[in-house]
């Protein structure tokens, strides 16, 4: 039988674990999409029809691609979204992460968003807070 006794010559920083820990969580917390946007009108949405009380006064709210609409099950959920790149740059608002509640699909949405296919389509407003640009942009995405 092998016996195996591993000794650290120099054991781990402190503060290396603590960074690398949460560099590891930053990488299986989140996923990571597409986003585009779409302006009013938001009503019939397929989530809550007319009822008006289904946007958060906030106004960040989101239609739900294929991907996450899970037939249906994604109306109310809620995720928190920040822009992470674009194809021009400085699109992206540096440290700002909203939460959006889905109240739409985004595939049968009265108004059609900007680019068609993406992972959300956020409400004008939720767009103009994590971009500065009108365009497709790639986000990272919780729930």
């Amino acid at each position: 039988m092998l016996k195996f006794n591993l000794k650290l010559q120099h054991p781990i920083n402190p503060w290396l674990y603590i960074f690398l820990t949460s560099v590891l969580f930053e990488l299986i917390c989140c996923e990571v999409g597409t986003a585009s946007m779409y302006n009013p009108p938001y009503t019939p949405s397929a989530c809550y029809g007319n009822d008006a009380s289904q946007f958060p006064s906030s106004n960040l709210f989101a239609a739900a691609g294929e991907g996450i609409w899970d037939n249906g099950a994604a109306c109310g959920r809620q995720y928190l979204v920040r822009c992470i790149s674009a194809t021009i740059p400085r699109t992206c608002i540096p440290g700002q992460t909203i939460q959006v509640r889905i109240i739409d699909r985004a595939q049968t949405s009265v108004s059609r968003s900007t680019r068609a296919g993406t992972t959300m389509v956020l409400s004008d407003t939720a767009f103009g807070t994590i971009a500065n640009q009108i365009q497709f942009i790639n986000i990272e995405f919780q729930q």
